[in-house]
């Protein structure tokens, strides 16, 4: 299996495993009276499997963006090129006083 798609499924597999953590810290803690609207219905358990799909599918695209994001090339040394702040030295401006008449 090649090492891009291996790091997308392991990737998603954390993003939905972070999404389930989060449902249930919501259920525990009962956010929104969410907790006793799931129990109390007779749909509660596909409300739940949506809320924990939907969260996964946030979670995996942040957790995939994180991990490509952090395979850049670290730059250890410092950067060639253009220096980022420039030396500031005063400019000299000559100013001609004009005459009263």
């Amino acid at each position: 299996m090649p090492k891009l798609i291996r790091l997308y499924i392991t990737q998603v597999a954390l993003g939905f495993l972070i999404s389930a953590i989060f449902v249930a810290v919501l259920l525990v803690l009962n956010v929104a009276n969410l907790r006793d609207l799931i129990l109390g219905s007779e749909i509660g358990l596909m409300a739940l499997l949506m809320i924990w799909f939907m969260n996964g599918i946030v979670f995996a695209g942040v957790q995939f963006a994180y991990a490509i994001m952090n395979l850049a090339e670290k730059h250890d040394g410092p950067r060639r090129g253009t220096p980022i702040t420039q030396s500031l030295k005063p400019a000299l401006i000559r100013q001609e006083s004009r005459s009263s008449r």
